[in-house]
């Protein structure tokens, strides 16, 4: 039997803050199962480490008896969340968001209970509501508490617009905690605030007001900005092992731990033991080899895992180029040799020339095995090399000269 210091501690771990939490306490000595809400816009087909930082925390939930719903916006996803945002995003169509709910429900089953979880779609209760329940709906907030939101009151002091259906987003979420009656709703730091409509809202409607508890929003491969697709610092949770395990291993040791606290699902005192073998002589290699391979398992199974392992080993230990290595050819200009910079760029090893310059610059840049400290470098049309940036970008290049047959 799990004590409520026990699960306090778990539910704690990672979290940013949890308000309040003499409230959390109180519904858990009342010993019957919590009702657990997260909410998710179906905004992109596939999910990344990043989203699954509040579905493991939902794990843990479930893991201490708790009911967890794991809530689709399929109606707030049509309004758009202008959470962080400097300008109004333009809604979906029921189409993106329905297909992009379906892969939703095939991904998170990799972290989740299925028989433990709920799965809640918002426009179930909010079509019901109609126009005459959001009027009444909207009359329980101001527009003053609304730009008490650091994104709108931004927006507002720089003339930039805001649409008022960005206004009904954070009265939607917090409507749906009183439709679900949630005790405990989960959010990245970034939906503090709808989180806490949700709680006002529930005080309304004469409910008690739901926990807030918030994550951190987890850093990408940089370490620096928030794991996101656009930024291309992230590891998605539908990638091939092998790519899945290379990216793992390419975080720095620091950002390690960061991971392990919010993506591991080991004990906590096994975490803690670890840093203490690391700061006693151990590689912090081989503590990111576990992390690789658990977050590998997690997604594709042990044997994927393993041969991922393997895989890593054989490529950048002993130095053996990947088995499906990508062909190009590419156009010089019309005064003669390409430069490196552009090269790297246009074979598509790095989003831009500075970024290549940038890794030439770190010694991250090799030409066939040989490592190249020349972001000036032209080289000649006719010749075919292999390129590699970092550890796990790689292509066969060969440059053409100017009006030749380029291409993959």
């Amino acid at each position: 039997m799990v004590t409520i210091e026990e699960a306090l501690a778990l539910i704690r771990r990672g979290a940013e803050e949890i308000l309040l939490e003499e409230e959390l306490v109180a519904r858990l000595r009342e010993g019957r199962p919590l009702r657990v809400k997260a909410g998710f816009d179906p905004t992109a087909p596939d999910l990344h480490l990043g989203h699954t930082v509040l579905i493991h925390k939902m794990r843990q939930f479930q893991d201490l008896g708790h009911e967890v719903i794991f809530l689709i916006g399929d109606f707030t996803g049509m309004i758009g969340d202008p959470s962080g945002r400097n300008q109004t995003r333009p809604p979906l169509t029921r189409e993106e968001i329905a297909e992009n709910a379906r892969t939703y429900q095939e991904q998170i089953f990799k972290i989740l209970d299925p028989g433990r979880t709920r799965i809640a779609f918002n426009s179930e209760w909010m079509e019901r509501l109609g126009a005459a329940g959001m009027i009444e709906l909207a009359s329980r907030y101001t527009v003053a508490r609304m730009l008490e939101r650091d994104d709108f009151s931004r927006r507002f002091r720089e003339g930039r617009p805001i649409a008022i259906h960005e206004f009904l987003y954070p009265l939607v979420q917090g409507y749906d905690s009183v439709a679900l009656r949630a005790d405990v709703e989960l959010g990245g730091t970034d939906q503090k605030f709808n989180l806490l409509v949700g709680r006002e809202l529930q005080k309304q409607y004469g409910q008690p007001p739901q926990v807030v508890l918030t994550m951190p929003l987890l850093e990408g491969l940089d370490g620096v900005q928030k794991m996101s697709k656009s930024l291309g610092n992230y590891v998605g949770i539908t990638e091939p092992p092998e790519e899945m395990f290379g990216k793992l291993m390419s975080i720095s040791d620091e950002l390690m731990w960061r991971y392990l606290e919010l993506l591991s699902l080991r004990p906590t005192e096994e975490i803690r033991r670890w840093r203490r073998e690391v700061e006693a002589g151990l590689n912090p290699r081989d503590v990111k080899v576990r992390l690789a391979e658990e977050i590998v398992e997690r997604f594709h199974g042990r044997e994927a895992a393993e041969r991922a392992h393997r895989a890593f080993v054989e490529r950048f230990r002993h130095h053996r180029l990947p088995e499906e290595l990508p062909e190009l050819r590419l156009a010089a200009p019309a005064a003669g040799g390409m430069r490196l910079p552009n090269l790297l760029k246009a074979a598509g090893l790095t989003p831009s020339t500075s970024e290549a310059m940038r890794m030439v610059r770190q010694g991250a840049v090799r030409i066939d095995g040989e490592r190249v400290d020349d972001a000036g470098l032209e080289i000649a049309p006719g010749t075919t090399h292999v390129y590699q940036v970092g550890k796990r970008r790689f292509a066969r290049v060969t440059v053409v000269p100017a009006g030749g047959d380029a291409g993959a």
